[in-house]
């Protein structure tokens, strides 16, 4: 390939803005970046805005590298025949590649009354408003958080610290991804918070209303405000644009991550299914396919063969309020052992974690090439593994959807 080349990244999160600051690696390479805000948002501080110790949004002049233009709209269909991008603003953005980091959201509960009476928090504009609604009720007010993943988890011990009356249901497991000794140091902690954790097989919702949940053990638990944490979906942008995606809809891609329709385009992020194997979501695994999508992309450019995903390092950090978290170690499969640091360790390692996403970034912006957590050792053959037994169980054609 010979001129300048064009690259639209779709999606400004933390996939997204280190796979457009990687980008500028090359003079020849252009970079667009869409996304629908101005700002990045940092989402794994979007339970301190409900909280209010954070205002869970990154400026991206910050993290942003200067020579990545910035497009502050919304993609609503790729054109891979055309290699352009329609703008529900208006016009087409035309490309030689294309990086798919659309990210990801809550999912579309289908529980009878969770879209009208819950508030879900996997978008600013959701936490935002959740916030908005918990100033308008009094601090006696009862808060029912549903889902006991992350998300969950940290958003009630959040609002037990700040003194609310707390309840957690699970649905089954406390923190499904912890180890059983983790999973007892999160249930000592919010127990210490004054949460009340409702678990078991039998305990997930059935229904919603103003006022009330209810379980399946038809057991009606009284709230005054509703919190939907159970769930992600990805947007159905790539569903839409007649790529190949898994059931959930995330872009199916080759170990390369480059679209097993088209090899102009790629996926990183959540929305991204190498192989029909997609790693867990998370900004542990979201920042570095990003930079693995650029990197293929920038060894096509150079004639080289790019290299397959290799994930190396695994772990989850939540945190337990303002004062305790607890840092998950897990081993090369991403099943979680039984180390884990909690308490008042656990908070600082959280913090350092959320003060280093956006670190990561703008270290990239300014040098970029310079971040290297997508090379760890020792995850190529692990990779390999999973994914021949991957195959052997299912294979993969037989869950994509066009």
């Amino acid at each position: 390939m010979t001129g300048t080349t064009h690259v639209v990244v779709v999606g400004g999160g933390y996939a997204g803005v280190m796979a457009a600051n990687r980008l500028t690696r090359r003079d020849d390479v252009t970079v667009t970046l869409v996304n629908p805000r101005a700002e990045l948002v940092h989402r794994v501080r979007l339970h301190q805005l409900v909280g209010g110790s954070d205002d869970a949004v990154v400026a991206y002049r910050d993290v942003l590298a200067d020579r990545v233009r910035l497009v502050v709209d919304t993609v609503s269909r790729i054109d891979a025949a055309e290699r352009g991008v329609q703008l529900a603003g208006g016009g087409t953005l035309a490309y030689d590649y294309l990086i798919y980091a659309a990210g990801s959201g809550s999912a579309e509960p289908s529980v009878p009354g969770a879209a009208e009476f819950a508030h879900s928090l996997s978008t600013l504009e959701e936490a935002r408003r959740l916030r908005a609604a918990l100033d308008d009720t009094p601090a006696t007010a009862r808060v029912t958080v549903v889902g006991a993943g992350p998300t969950g988890i940290e958003t009630a011990a959040e609002l037990a610290e700040q003194g609310r009356a707390v309840t957690l249901v699970c649905g089954g497991v406390l923190g499904p991804y912890l180890h059983t000794r983790g999973r007892r140091s999160v249930a000592k902690r919010l127990t210490r918070l004054g949460v009340t954790v409702v678990d078991g097989a039998d305990t997930k919702v059935t229904a919603v209303t103003r006022d009330t949940v209810r379980l399946a053990n038809g057991r009606d638990l009284p709230t005054d405000v509703t919190v939907w944490t159970a769930g992600f979906g990805v947007p159905d942008l790539a569903a839409r644009s007649g790529l190949t995606t898994d059931a959930v809809g995330r872009l199916i891609t080759d170990e390369t991550l480059t679209s097993v329709d088209d090899e102009r385009i790629l996926a990183a992020g959540d929305s991204a299914a190498p192989s029909n194997l997609p790693l867990r979501m998370s900004c542990l695994n979201a920042t570095p396919l990003g930079a693995r999508a650029a990197d293929t992309v920038l060894s096509r450019l150079a004639g080289e063969r790019p290299e397959p995903l290799h994930q190396g390092f695994y772990a989850q950090c939540i945190s337990l309020g303002r004062n305790a978290g607890i840092y998950q170690f897990a081993n090369r499969s991403d099943v979680a052992v039984g180390l884990h640091i909690d308490d008042g360790l656990g908070a600082k390692i959280k913090e350092l974690v959320c003060r280093g996403i956006p670190g990561h970034l703008s270290k990239e912006a300014h040098k970029p090439g310079s971040y290297r957590l997508h090379r760890t050792p020792g995850g190529a053959d692990k990779r390999r593994r999973l994914l021949s037994a991957h195959r052997a169980d299912a294979p993969a054609a037989a869950d994509r959807v066009v």
